[in-house]
């Protein structure tokens, strides 16, 4: 596509132009503000230090619910939840009445702008850590799609590549472990020059943010990680955009005891035990570094019971920010508040 008039795509209301030059977007999940800014103040992440110095640094709001696969969704439609219909990791099917992994792209209700762009003619590539994103990503897409969790499966017909652990040279990593954002990233260079991707999505695992403060010692390593492939695409010609899927904050107190909310027995404490329906988002295969503490849950009443009461409750609990009922919390910022 280089050299060549660039097409415009319109993807959910909004306009984008095929690039000129290589893009990459980089997805690096849990990534609070801090983390990259100490890296670079501890003297651990040259390449850093000169973007910030010298490029766009902004801090965003993400979407809530503030999961991975919400807000990854968001940035490759430029739409949120409420439009493409990504709410969380898991969610309470109403019509079956079972609990659901959101991870089938049947749940996806839009185009991407990575498919539409593949459909003018750009060549687009897609890495993630993990699994559980691979599908709703290449949504639409034909071409190199895959997940470093599963690099050993892959093949041509099913993600664009045949094997590509053994593509991208690497071990096939934990996926525990910051080896596979390390995975990720090696490929994407890998890819950049030796396929000239005209845009690449790379998307990472929080796995070390659940697990380590800004300028701790593990943070900053895992940082200057990332550093030096990002100074490798950087010197590929490519334009580099990095964002954050979310943030962090601490699920414990000072003392080291969990600062969690058991919102499932305060209901059955106030209503009756099993009446209501507690639903955490976050709940995904990964139990290790999430362990079911997100900081939004969703709450299903039994039809009929006034929801008003149960509400100011919630509200009043130690700790909750905000709670809405179902019309006001999908509804546009600018009514719900």
């Amino acid at each position: 596509m280089y050299g060549k008039p660039t097409p415009t795509v319109t993807v959910n209301g909004r306009s984008y132009r095929a690039p000129e030059r290589p893009v990459v977007v980089v997805c690096v999940d849990g990534s609070e503000p801090g983390y990259i800014e100490k890296a670079a103040e501890a003297g651990m992440a040259p390449w850093f230090q000169r973007v910030l110095a010298q490029g766009t640094n902004r801090i965003a709001d993400c979407v809530v619910p503030s999961f991975t696969n919400p807000n990854n969704l968001s940035i490759v439609t430029g739409a949120p939840p409420a439009v493409h219909g990504i709410c969380g990791n898991y969610f309470f099917d109403r019509d079956s009445h079972t609990e659901v992994m959101m991870n089938d792209p049947k749940f996806l209700r839009v185009g991407t702008i990575l498919a539409a762009l593949q459909g003018v003619g750009a060549k687009v590539a897609v890495v993630t850590a993990k699994d559980k994103l691979r599908k709703l990503l290449g949504k639409g897409m034909i071409g190199i799609c895959f997940s470093a969790e599963k690099a050993n499966e892959t093949t041509v017909a099913e993600h664009g590549i045949d094997n590509a652990l053994a593509y991208v040279g690497r071990p096939l990593p934990s996926v525990y472990s910051a080896d596979l954002s390390e995975f990720v990233f090696a490929a994407g260079v890998k890819l950049l020059k030796e396929r000239r991707p005209e845009i690449m999505y790379l998307s990472t695992t929080d796995y070390v943010q659940h697990k380590a403060a800004p300028g701790s010692p593990d943070a900053n390593s895992f940082y200057r990680m990332m550093d030096g492939y990002l100074a490798q695409l950087d010197a590929e010609g490519a334009t580099i955009v990095l964002t954050a899927d979310h943030g962090m904050n601490d699920k414990h107190k000072a003392d080291g005891t969990p600062n969690v909310i058991y919102l499932q027995d305060v209901l059955d404490g106030w209503i009756g035990a099993g009446k209501a329906r507690v639903i955490l988002p976050i709940t995904d295969p990964y139990v290790v570094h999430h362990g079911a503490l997100g900081s939004f849950a969703t709450v299903y009443l039994p039809d009929g019971m006034d929801e008003t009461p149960i509400i100011r409750q919630i509200g009043s609990l130690p700790g909750i920010e905000l709670a809405l009922n179902y019309a006001v919390a999908q509804a546009p910022l600018s009514k719900a508040v």
